[in-house]
């Protein structure tokens, strides 16, 4: 697998390519995200299902009813958020290879965000969802 969206679990059982451009990147500081991550956010890049292909196991489980966070069952890397009924997947980027090609775009429920987290990065907040 090579591209510029590529990664994986810490075990290596798992790996993923995706090809294209981002829908979005962002940074997310929900309490579920936080919970899922293990971290004061979660930032990652969304992609249309179609374009993410996943080589190994993946276990899923639902987070909320429309929303399945994917991870490594070997050593348990949480790599993906997957809304099937919106076609979307968001990559964690502490999976990718090269964490570097994650360029945010904003922040999102920020409302939740942790207090020792300062954001002065310039881009735009939301305390909710962005706008449509």
């Amino acid at each position: 697998m090579t591209g510029r969206y590529q990664g994986g679990c810490l075990c290596g059982a798992v790996r993923y390519k995706a090809e294209g451009e981002p829908i979005n990147q962002r940074v997310c500081h929900c309490q579920l995200c936080q919970k899922a991550i293990g971290a004061a956010f979660n930032a990652r890049v969304l992609f249309a299902i179609k374009d993410v292909a996943v080589q190994g196991e993946v276990a899923m489980v639902n987070s909320s009813p429309d929303l399945k966070r994917g991870f490594c069952p070997k050593c348990g890397t949480t790599m993906f958020s997957r809304r099937d009924s919106a076609g979307i997947i968001g990559i964690t980027t502490g999976s990718l290879d090269d964490p570097g090609v994650f360029k945010p775009q904003m922040h999102i429920y920020t409302a939740f965000k942790q207090p020792w987290v300062t954001i002065d990065d310039g881009l735009p907040q939301y305390e909710g969802a962005p706008p449509a």
